[in-house]
C-alpha cells in the first residue's frame, strides 16, 4: 500500500509503534510513514463521516411531526422526555452500562421518574455466537428489572426495540429525542453520534452524550463527553443534558454542525 488509513491519529500512532516494535523497518515519524525494503507507506487519519447534506433528511418529516409520531408509537405522555440509543446489540457498544446509567439517574433525580424514558434501538447481531446470546439475555433482564423498579401504569423507563430499523425510522427517533447517548466501550469512529447531530432541529436541538472511547469524541468535543464505565458521572451528565438551557444546546449544536460540514 502507498497509503494506509485509520479513523484517528491515535490509531495511526499505535500502528506505527506496533510496526516499530515487531518488524524490521525504518520509521519516518516526521513524515508519518513506514519504509520497508525500500517501499514507503504513508500512515494517515481519514475519519469516516456522513455525506453532506444527509440524503435521509430530504424526505424526513419535520421534527414536530417526528416527535408526534414517536410519542404515539411509544405511548408517551405529552410532557415526556426521551433519550435514544441506536446500536447493534454488541458488547463493545456499552448497552448494559447505558441502561445502568438511566437507572442511577432515576435513583438520584426522582423528578424524572414517570417522565423520562430511554428508547434503545437494538439491532440483533451475531446471534449464533454464545457471547452475543448471553448479552441479549442480559440486556433483556436488565431492562425488565429497571422497568419493574421504576415503571408504573403505562410508564416504562426503558423501551427496548429489538429489531433492525431502516434509516428513515432511525432518523425519526433522532429528530424526536431530547438526548442521544453513545456509550461505546471501544469504537473506531461511530456514525450514530454524527447522524444524531445532523438530524437535529437548529431551533431546538437535542443533546449528545458521547463516550470518550469512541473515535468521534476526538472530533466532537462540544458533545458532553463521558466515561461509559463511570455510572455515577453518567447519571449526572444525563440529567445535565435534560436540563440544559436552550442557548447552550444551540451553541453546542452549531459548533458540532460546523465540524460535520467541514469534514464530511
Amino acid at each position: 500500500a502507498s497509503i494506509l488509513g485509520f479513523h484517528t491519529q491515535l490509531h495511526c500512532n499505535n500502528f506505527i509503534d506496533s510496526v516499530d516494535r515487531y518488524l524490521e523497518t525504518r520509521i519516518d515519524r516526521d513524515g508519518h510513514a513506514v519504509v520497508m525494503r525500500g517501499h514507503r507507506t504513508l500512515i494517515r487519519p481519514y475519519p469516516i463521516s456522513l455525506d453532506w447534506p444527509v440524503r435521509w433528511l430530504d424526505t424526513a418529516p419535520s421534527p414536530k411531526e417526528c416527535r408526534a409520531e414517536v410519542w404515539r408509537e411509544l405511548g408517551l405522555r405529552d410532557d415526556a422526555l426521551l433519550g435514544v440509543g441506536v446500536d447493534r446489540l454488541d458488547y463493545t457498544k456499552g448497552v448494559e452500562e447505558r441502561l445502568l446509567a438511566v437507572e442511577r439517574m432515576l435513583e438520584r433525580y426522582p423528578q424524572f421518574r414517570g417522565r423520562f424514558s430511554f428508547a434503545q434501538l437494538a439491532a440483533p447481531s451475531r446471534t449464533k455466537i454464545e457471547r452475543y446470546q448471553e448479552l441479549n439475555v442480559s440486556v433483556e433482564r436488565l431492562a425488565a428489572r429497571i422497568n419493574a423498579r421504576f415503571g408504573e401504569g403505562n410508564y416504562r423507563p426503558i423501551i427496548l426495540l429489538r429489531s433492525h430499523h431502516e434509516p428513515p425510522a432511525v432518523f425519526r427517533y433522532y429528530r424526536a429525542a431530547d438526548v442521544c447517548y453513545v456509550s461505546s466501550l471501544h469504537d473506531g469512529m461511530n456514525l450514530v453520534a454524527k447522524e444524531f447531530i445532523a438530524a437535529q432541529n437548529p431551533d431546538d436541538p437535542g443533546v449528545l452524550l458521547l463516550s470518550r472511547f469512541a473515535g468521534a469524541a476526538a472530533q466532537m468535543k462540544d458533545a458532553i463527553v463521558v466515561n461509559p464505565y463511570d455510572v455515577q458521572a453518567l447519571s449526572e451528565g444525563m440529567q445535565r443534558a435534560l436540563r440544559m438551557p436552550l442557548a447552550e444546546r444551540q451553541a453546542r449544536y452549531q459548533a458540532l454542525m460546523k465540524g460535520l460540514r467541514k469534514q464530511d
